[in-house]
């Protein structure tokens, strides 16, 4: 029996082995299809802005005369002159920084309070009033516009900034609380626990260890509500009626005439306008990224 085991050739098992010449040209291959697909994305993306931008070097003249992608033959810098000091665009920007802001303060501030109480404190209700600010997501913004001009009416609100403001306020707050809601949860107990332990207030909880330790989600929830508030045109056209309360997006009318349109003048106004939100998005972007990575993760 030795002897036959013996004669018995063994089984041989062959790998196939991987070109490591070939498995790094593809993986190049690879990567470069992916760089150039991303490319591709970011030239339509970045496009759009450099239209508007060549738009607001021209006149009513290249407008119509030349091709939509052309270049102006002289570009108008005059058109931002104009607007800035002929049509009030300065106070518009004004008006729309102090708005955006006051509301973005506003809505982080609060909805950080609510989600604190939501998810740290032990109380009756608590499910019930989440349901309550999550049924805010669902409620359509022109479905209320006719019940809060009534209301704004009567508390003679109508033509002042803070209706505005308010307005921003309410319906932002149901996003921003899903928003910081997953990030809470991610905090450790045992931090608060050890401040309850050296007697530290709710407040002193709140405002000293909570809210810093938040600071990633909150830029995230702010730059969110920075787009909402600045882009908006129906609140402000409602409620305000005033020229000196006016903001960016409804100031743009003031371009468009009953015979005739100074187009160059809307498109400076336009550049104007998503320069603040470029410029915030370019240096919060990081913050942007860690809030919702932050935030998805749980444990």
């Amino acid at each position: 029996m030795e002897s036959l085991k013996s004669t018995v050739p063994p089984i041989l098992v062959v790998e196939k082995e991987v070109n490591p010449v070939s498995k790094t040209i593809f993986s190049r291959l690879l990567k470069g299809m992916m760089y150039l697909f991303l490319i591709i994305v970011a030239i339509f993306q970045i496009f759009p802005i450099i239209w508007l931008f060549l738009f607001s070097l021209k006149d009513n003249q290249e407008v119509f005369n030349m091709s939509p992608f052309s270049i102006p033959e002289t570009p108008k810098w005059e058109n931002y002159v104009k607007v800035w000091t002929e049509g009030n665009i300065s106070l518009y920007f004004f008006n729309s920084v102090v708005y955006t802001a006051v509301a973005v303060i506003l809505t982080v501030l609060l909805a950080s309070m609510v989600t604190f109480a939501l998810t740290r404190m032990k109380w009756r209700g608590s499910k019930l009033v989440l349901g309550l600010f999550m049924v805010g997501l669902m409620i359509p913004v022109h479905s209320t516009l006719i019940p809060l001009f009534s209301t704004f009416t009567k508390i003679n609100l109508i033509d002042h900034p803070l209706s505005v403001i308010l307005a921003f306020t309410a319906f932002n707050l149901p996003v921003t609380i899903m928003i910081l809601l997953g990030f809470y949860e991610t905090l450790p107990l045992e931090v608060e626990e050890a401040a309850v332990m050296d007697g530290a207030s709710i407040h002193h909880i709140f405002f000293k260890i909570t809210l810093p330790m938040t600071m990633p989600v909150m830029a995230t929830a702010g730059i969110i509500n920075m787009i909402y508030n600045w882009n908006e045109f129906v609140f402000v056209n409602t409620f305000i009626s005033s020229d000196r309360f006016k903001t960016l997006t409804v100031g743009i009318q003031n371009f468009i005439g009953q015979y005739t349109t100074d187009w160059g003048a809307i498109g400076a106004t336009l550049v104007i306008s998503i320069l603040p939100i470029l410029i915030a998005f370019l240096i919060l972007s990081n913050r942007i990224v860690e809030g919702i990575a932050a935030g998805s993760v749980k444990g």
